[in-house]
């Protein structure tokens, strides 16, 4: 077995079950693991760490699977992992839409995997489970009997793992612009081209919670996207709902959303920037009851604090 050895001195982190191994923390490596390999993780004194996939190009040189050794990953183990998933999903309430993998959170670093009623969406962010794709493919077809499986690895975090940039079809070819039911609402989705993996699923039970704030509000959403938010805010009572987002296109389908709900005389989409208008808005002492925010990020790196900031 190919085995990495870790360095006397590490972070108590790994001891405490992160599953992510640096390149500084590694003392030797033995057997010659090629990229993408399965390999066996010891600390310093000979105890076992775990097992985890192989990257020599990536800072994180291992990111771990499991802490049992007698644990074989296989098809069978990505296959068992997946009905585990699913298995959780239902315990807490998820039956047609959800996060069905979410990264280590779920023993499965770097992948994810939504679920869109009958159609699946994956990224494999990280090169060890980008090559058990297949076996993945083949556990959502067991699991699921899905209508297609679709893949958006366009994300340039891929290439931190000497991993190529692309998107397209797992499955047989299907159409990729669907409507999904979410909290008693419908909404377009297009898991081809709408950012990330389409649509932000992992959102849903915070867009639930705002009913308990919105009801007979005047609410204002920023940064809106497809407008998911605010139409959730007029299903649950609000009086009027304005959304502002700069993308035009994202704002036609916000507005469909609402027509597709029902909703268009209480929420409406309007392209803006919206930095510029509550900076607007602010001098006019313009209020609204309820102010739902979603801003892009402001740096993605340490080196662009300052820029952020100022």
């Amino acid at each position: 077995m190919k085995k990495v050895h870790l360095k006397r001195k590490i972070a108590q982190r790994i001891a405490n079950g992160h599953p992510w191994i640096f390149a500084n923390e590694v003392e030797k490596v033995e057997g010659n693991p090629e990229p993408g390999d399965v390999i066996e993780v010891y600390f310093h004194d000979g105890k076992f760490v775990g097992k985890g996939y192989f990257n020599a190009q990536s800072q994180i040189m291992v990111r771990l699977l499991t802490t049992d050794k007698k644990i074989e990953v296989n098809e069978a183990f990505f296959l068992e992992k997946i009905r585990q998933c699913w298995a959780y999903r239902q315990q807490i309430g998820y039956v047609e839409n959800c996060r069905l993998v979410f990264g280590e959170a779920d023993g499965l670093p770097q992948l994810i995997i939504d679920k869109f009623n009958d159609y699946f969406v994956i990224q494999t962010l990280a090169l060890g489970i980008d090559v058990w794709k297949p076996a993945l493919v083949k556990a959502l077809e067991t699991v699921f009997k899905p209508k297609g499986i679709f893949e958006r690895n366009d994300v340039p975090v891929r290439e931190l793992e000497g991993l190529p940039q692309h998107k397209g079809f797992l499955s047989a070819p299907f159409d990729t612009k669907i409507i999904i039911n979410e909290n008693g609402l419908k909404f377009h989705v297009d898991i081809e081209n709408g950012q990330k993996t389409g649509y932000f699923l992992d959102q849903q039970d915070n867009r639930r919670a705002i009913q308990n704030i919105v009801k007979g509000a005047d609410v204002l959403g920023a940064f809106t996207y497809t407008g998911t938010f605010e139409i959730h805010a007029a299903h649950y009572g609000a009086k009027s709902v304005l959304g502002l987002d700069i993308s035009e296109n994202a704002v036609t389908q916000a507005n469909r959303n609402a027509e597709l709900n029902g909703l268009q005389n209480i929420v409406r989409f309007e392209t803006a920037n919206a930095f510029d208008v509550l900076k607007q808005w602010s001098k006019e002492d313009k209020k609204y009851d309820v102010v739902m925010l979603d801003p892009p990020a402001f740096t993605k790196s340490r080196a662009n604090i300052q820029k952020a900031i100022t």
